[in-house]
């Protein structure tokens, strides 16, 4: 009866921390478990047998950082290993994972196996076909384009390719799993902005690897960085690598908060910086989930600005366009022939413009920390000072206010991490995690953040000084979710 019923309420009575405990423990030690019974499964040793590391490495137009360099330390060593890679590159957005998941492939492709790498839109798909070929064909690595897009006779030839080993790395989104997609000796699996996929998914992918007893390795990379604690508790059964920092040269994007209301006056500043020879991306986020209202902003957006930027070209880039259509659009935009391009957030992953160093945000109060790091991400990816303005309407949130003051702070994606886990929660920073850790019963990652460092030091004496207690602790909590943690 003495109770005090708002601390029952929000969950911070010590007995319920006391339970909250026990369930993070046994959610961490189930993904230990199975990251130990992952250990017994058996790979293909990959090893580098053409020297293709460093003839890829020698044609580069930058060296490797000294993170990159102790990341493919790492990859390269579980590659040459006879148990399946189970790794997760985790870094900021323009880090440079994409060099490293081709070089990975590289080693795969030495070994005379095929590597798969899933990414979730087709237009990150497009840019990674662009590069993997840029770098791998040169070597005589044939690498193939497969999305829910490829059709007909084109669709036929790369699925024969693949089926006979011509083909030895195909990207793609989805459409890598389908049924009719069948690998002649799939060694290495790669999936970029990995939250973007169920585990359904990856399952089913790595299921088409598995020949005569062996399983392909895997590489997951992030591009949301994710806070230390966290990551080993909710990524406990993966090995990680972090990229903590930028390649050199890079300098931070500038990022300024705008009213709404003074719109008028940031149209002039984007034609100005425009006919300076720049340019810019003007970014139109709809918050409701609907394709259909999320189109319409965006085409009342272009017809907006090509009335008030008449001496300009303005294109405009969405997720409904078709393949065809979003590719003649990129590349009059890379070639300099639209100035500002008006877009949804389909430009959140994948987009490389060097000369894209201004970007416009519309509806910023309204979007999560992570998501517009990663939007902001897109400029600054070139030698030139760059700027992002987070447009808002007045007046903010508490929550929102913090938000935007912590974008105008720091450019540190960890540090925007911590930030955004305890605003918005850990499936804004994990993303769809279902295997274990976001199926909670009791606890929860922000309130019980403060547990997180208790947590990993008892399972870890656990399993070593208690080994035999370890399997009833994970029964009492968790049941039938063990075959998805090998993806």
């Amino acid at each position: 009866p003495d109770t005090d019923v708002a601390t029952l309420v929000n969950g911070r009575h010590s007995c319920q921390k006391r339970m909250a405990l026990e369930e993070l423990i046994a959610q961490r030690l189930s993904l230990r478990q199975l990251k130990i019974s992952a250990s017994k499964d058996r790979a293909e040793p990959l090893e580098d047998q053409h020297c293709w590391l460093q003839a890829i490495q020698k044609s580069l137009p930058f060296h490797l950082t000294k993170a990159q360099s102790l990341a493919l330390e790492d990859i390269v060593n579980d590659l040459n290993r006879p148990v399946p890679m189970l790794r997760l590159l985790h870094g900021d957005v323009g880090s440079g994972k994409t060099v490293l998941a081709v070089l990975a492939s590289a080693v795969a492709a030495s070994s005379f196996c095929q590597s798969a790498v899933m990414v979730p839109t087709e237009l990150l798909a497009e840019q990674h076909f662009s590069n993997f070929c840029r770098w791998l064909e040169p070597l005589g690595v044939n690498v193939a384009y497969l999305t829910g897009s490829t059709t007909g006779r084109v669709r036929k030839e790369v699925l024969t390719s693949i089926a006979n080993g011509k083909v030895q790395v195909v990207v793609g989104t989805h459409a890598l799993f389908s049924e009719d997609v069948r690998f002649y000796k799939l060694g290495l699996i790669v999936v970029d902005e990995q939250h973007r996929f169920g585990v359904d998914q990856r399952l089913q992918l790595r299921l088409k690897g598995i020949s005569s007893g062996l399983c392909p390795h895997q590489l997951v990379m992030s591009a949301t960085p994710i806070p230390r604690t966290l990551a080993m508790t909710a990524y406990a059964d993966l090995d990680c690598s972090v990229i903590a920092e930028l390649p050199a040269g890079r300098k931070p994007v500038r990022t300024v908060v705008v009213p709404d209301n003074r719109r008028d006056q940031l149209v002039q500043r984007v034609i100005q910086h425009c006919k300076e020879g720049q340019q810019a991306y003007w970014v139109c986020p709809i918050i409701e989930e609907s394709d259909t209202m999320e189109l319409q902003a965006a085409e009342d957006l272009e017809q907006d600005l090509i009335e008030g930027m008449f001496e300009l070209n303005v294109g405009l880039l969405h997720g409904k366009m078709k393949v065809v259509e979003k590719e003649r659009v990129m590349r009059a935009f890379k070639e300099k022939k639209i100035d500002v391009l008006v877009a949804t957030t389909v430009i959140e992953v994948g987009v490389d413009i060097p000369n894209a160093t201004l970007m416009v945000v519309e509806n910023s109060d309204r979007m999560g920390l992570g998501q517009l790091h990663q939007l902001r991400g897109r400029v600054g990816r070139g030698d030139d000072a760059s700027s992002c303005v987070l447009l808002y309407k007045p007046p903010l949130s508490k929550i929102a206010r913090e938000r935007l003051q912590v974008l105008r702070e720091t450019s540190d994606g960890f540090r925007i991490a911590e930030k955004d886990l305890e605003l918005r929660g850990a499936g804004e920073v994990l993303g769809t995690r279902q295997a274990g850790i976001v199926e909670l019963t009791i606890a929860d990652l922000v309130r019980n953040a403060d547990l997180l460092p208790m947590v990993i030091k008892v399972s870890e004496e656990l399993l070593e000084a208690f080994p035999d207690r370890v399997d009833p602790l994970i029964e009492r909590w968790i049941s039938g979710r063990s075959q998805y943690g090998s993806v």
